[in-house]
């Protein structure tokens, strides 16, 4: 039976998000498949920066992972996520919309649930600036905060048990619609880099 220690992390976008989230999976010990839409031959200084456990591959090889991590820009996440296989795969989605005009009312991980349908996804990791995700969350003592919502248990207590493992104290906002909104640019919770101490 597959642990949640042994689940592999796919990410598809190399940027500062990307990079960040594989620092973070691989506190986690997690093994890692980082892509990008220009393949993995451009990939070959970012895997070599950041280093065991870390491998270049398709984006169709990062969405065969069992957690998938949809690490683009906004506007470039229909694109990067059409065309995938997304059956049985758990989605972290860290993306951020800073017009949400074209939301319609809705969070932006409901619209990215849509897109992935039928994976789960589990909103995380989109409060904190890449430098700090991507830094030691253990910190003065303490961890560092992140914050994550999703509509499916399950799925939501693998993205614990991977922020955990990685050392961040997990809080858990409940589903996507409400939890999403507490996390969204210019909700209460984002950009706030919180310590939880002992």
């Amino acid at each position: 039976m597959q642990t949640a220690s042994s689940k592999n992390v796919g990410i598809i976008g190399a940027g500062r998000i990307g990079q960040a989230m594989a620092q973070t999976a691989l506190r986690a010990g997690r093994q890692i498949v980082i892509a990008n839409s220009r393949g993995p031959d451009s990939l070959s200084a970012v895997v070599e920066a950041l280093g065991d456990g870390v491998a270049a591959g398709t984006v169709k090889d990062a969405a065969a992972a069992d957690i998938v991590v949809v690490a683009v820009m906004w506007p470039q996440v229909p694109a990067a996520v059409e065309g995938l296989d997304w059956k049985g795969r758990i989605v972290i989605d860290p993306t951020n919309d800073f017009d949400q005009s074209d939301l319609d009312g809705r969070t932006s991980s409901e619209v990215v649930a849509d897109l992935v349908a039928p994976a789960r996804v589990v909103k995380a990791a989109n409060t904190l600036a890449a430098a700090v995700l991507g830094s030691d969350p253990r910190q003065a003592g303490g961890q560092r905060v992140i914050f994550l919502s999703g509509d499916n248990d399950l799925a939501k207590s693998e993205v614990v048990a991977m922020f955990e493992d990685a050392g961040f104290f997990v809080v858990d906002l409940g589903g996507l619609r409400d939890g999403g909104r507490m996390q969204q640019v210019g909700a209460p919770l984002a950009g706030h880099n919180l310590i939880r101490l002992p």
